[in-house]
């Protein structure tokens, strides 16, 4: 078997093969689609290609893999971590690659689907489209900021109350071009980000696994899709500890030697926007009833409000795992809420609206509804805290007789 490493880069790809023991310098291959089809057909159907992870390592797997064995996707982090050297250049680290695949020490990441890429690439749009929009506000607010004109009284400065408020401010000629212009800026990308959203609302109609997520409060579709994109398969987690993992929600470990465990931060490594979407659907998730709010208020005595929620997404990574792998909903999901999340994803996806016709949704509107599902919620955040009260008497008990056993 023949170990081939590739060292990529953005124009080339330092390409170093190793047979037996032995390391033989191949050159460089050229990143594009008829250089490295043209470089595959050379490929024997034995041979084993590595490279790390890199932003177009998709589309050379793509062209590679019908040609040999297989193709390995090595975690950069972890590789760099294990292979570190003073000198170091691309043949180097092609060589390395090699090795490390051949030993077996190579640390793989997981190459996802098609659909799986396809649903990253819209959620990684979405996700840009609201930074940009984020910016002609930011702007007209440093406009406003520069003239001594006073906050907007409204609390959308780009709602209709807030833009006929704008439109009354004492500004010089050229700055009213430019907040003009800044709003017309704001309601192009709005659109376009609706037109996202309706693609992304259509696949995830389809998708049974968003839905049953949506029945976590404080998740909504966004949340969902996002969470799912970053899965991809849930089968790939054989524990919720190594999803978390995998969204970098664990805790830090430090130990040496005979020495206690010492527990920090959280590592902060993997899926990123992951971990963002569900620190923010552990802000909403604690606003209602439930042993998850419960929790929050647990941990907020003895940390604070933001590693709590810090806390909670974690539950809520392990909740996660937990209705996929077992392919159930959440047990206090609330039927009228998760009816109008359901509508509200259908109308983003550009359903007709049918105004006036009473659907299930419209039970959430009904004051006597909801309280029936808070009341029921209530009762599980009750339990919660009682079983938790029953759990540290019982460890005060064990503590207290464990004392009296070393007086003995």
């Amino acid at each position: 078997m023949r170990i081939i490493g590739m060292d990529i880069h953005r124009e080339f790809a330092e390409v170093v093969m190793m047979d037996g023991a032995e390391l033989t310098h191949l050159g460089r291959v050229k990143m594009t689609r008829d250089n490295l089809a043209a470089f595959a057909v050379k490929l024997e159907a034995t041979d084993h290609v590595v490279l790390e992870s890199t932003g177009n390592t998709t589309a050379v797997v793509e062209i590679l893999s019908p040609h040999v064995a297989r193709v390995a996707v090595a975690n950069p982090l972890q590789v760099h971590l294990i292979a570190k050297a003073k000198t170091k250049t691309d043949k180097i680290d092609a060589g390395v690659l090699a090795k490390l695949y051949g030993a077996g020490f190579l640390p793989e990441v997981w190459t996802p689907d098609e659909a799986t890429l396809a649903r990253r690439r819209q959620v990684a749009r979405r996700t840009q489209l609201v930074k940009h929009r984020v910016r002609p506000k930011a702007y007209v607010q440093s406009i406003l900021h520069a003239h001594l004109v006073p906050r907007c009284p409204h609390a959308d400065l780009f709602g209709g109350k807030g833009r006929t408020w704008l439109g009354v401010q004492q500004l010089p000629d050229d700055e009213r071009v430019s907040v003009e212009r800044h709003v017309a800026e704001y309601d192009r990308l709005s659109v376009a980000l609706k037109d996202i959203e309706r693609d992304i609302a259509k696949s995830a109609l389809a998708d049974g696994n968003v839905t049953r997520l949506m029945t976590i409060p404080g998740i909504d579709m966004i949340v969902a899709v996002g969470v799912m994109a970053a899965i991809g398969r849930i089968d790939r987690f054989r524990s919720p500890d190594a999803l978390v993992a995998y969204i970098g929600l664990n805790p830090s470990v430090f130990q040496s030697g005979d020495g206690p465990a010492r527990h920090g931060r959280i590592t902060k490594r993997g899926r990123s926007h992951a971990r963002f979407l569900l620190v923010e659907a552990a802000w909403q998730t604690v606003r209602s009833p439930g042993p998850l709010r419960a929790f929050y208020e647990r941990v907020r005595g003895r940390r604070g409000n933001h590693i709590a929620a810090v806390a909670v997404a974690r539950k809520l990574a392990v909740l996660v795992w937990h209705l996929l792998t077992k392919g159930e909903d959440y047990a206090w999901a609330s039927p009228a809420l998760m009816a109008r999340k359901r509508r509200s994803m259908e109308l983003a996806a550009g359903m007709p609206s049918e105004r006036g016709k009473k659907g299930a949704s419209a039970d959430y509107n009904l004051p006597h509804r909801r309280r029936a599902d808070r009341a029921g919620a209530e009762l599980s955040e009750i339990a919660y805290r009682r079983m938790m009260e029953g759990w540290r008497r019982m460890s005060r008990q064990k503590s207290a007789g464990a004392t009296t056993e070393e007086r003995l």
